[in-house]
């Protein structure tokens, strides 16, 4: 049986303690704790983490900016925890890599869910390769090689998040069909949508950012307004 390392990054021990109880129950999951920012990019640097649970209000290197370092070179999964609710705030952490956002106080329950459900998609991301497709996607300049989850645009190799290639994979596997926020939640976060559209769009947003030289003048994914997303048949 495979075990994850989850690193948990609370500057409230309380708080650490009771995400390592709850987490505790799965044989398949060790949590490793860190205090701050600071503190779990040196763990990220000598231990393979599977999964960041990230608090946003911390001491020395907060949540966001600590989030920001780790997306320059990391695709890990990181949740987002904080005592916030606001949409604001879930638009923020969602708008600089983060997978999921949850606030405190939270459901031990939904909490549990959502660390299964982004460990589930990640490993599914680095080791799922689709065998009823052809493996090379070529639309314009954009390359996708789904046997490796490779993606490269005019020639450029382009780093995703796990969520993101599955967001920009089944657009291209079918150029020129429309997908509502409903539908591209369903099929890539894999359960029922609930006002996914701030979520769906902070993604499509990264996506443009990553893949177009003029995100405001997108060539790849147009929005066909008041229905959803495609992308574009060339």
């Amino acid at each position: 049986m495979n075990q994850y390392n989850v690193l948990v990054v609370d500057d409230e021990k309380e708080i650490r303690d009771a995400i390592d109880i709850y987490l505790r129950g799965s044989e398949d999951i060790k949590v490793i704790k860190a205090g701050d920012g600071l503190e779990a990019l040196d763990i990220l640097e000598t231990m393979n983490i599977h999964l960041i649970i990230l608090d946003i209000m911390m001491p020395k290197l907060d949540g966001i900016r600590t989030c920001m370092k780790i997306r320059e070179n990391r695709n890990i999964p990181i949740i987002m925890l904080s005592a916030k609710s606001e949409d604001t705030d879930k638009i923020l952490g969602l708008n600089i890599g983060a997978d999921d956002y949850i606030t405190k106080p939270f459901n031990p329950l939904e909490l549990i869910a959502r660390v299964k459900s982004q460990l589930r998609r990640y490993m599914d991301f680095g080791n799922h390769v689709d065998k009823d497709n052809k493996d090379e996607i070529i639309i314009d300049g954009l390359y996708i090689d789904k046997s490796c989850h490779r993606v490269t645009v005019d020639g450029e190799e382009i780093k995703l998040t796990p969520l993101e290639y599955k967001i920009l994979a089944l657009l291209s596997e079918n150029p020129g069909r429309v997908f509502s926020s409903e539908e591209i939640y369903e099929r890539v976060w894999n359960e029922p949508a609930y006002k996914p559209e701030n979520t769906v769009t902070v993604h499509i947003r990264r996506i443009r950012e990553k893949i177009e030289i003029n995100p405001r003048e997108p060539r790849y994914i147009k929005v066909v307004w008041g229905v959803g997303y495609k992308m574009e048949s060339k």
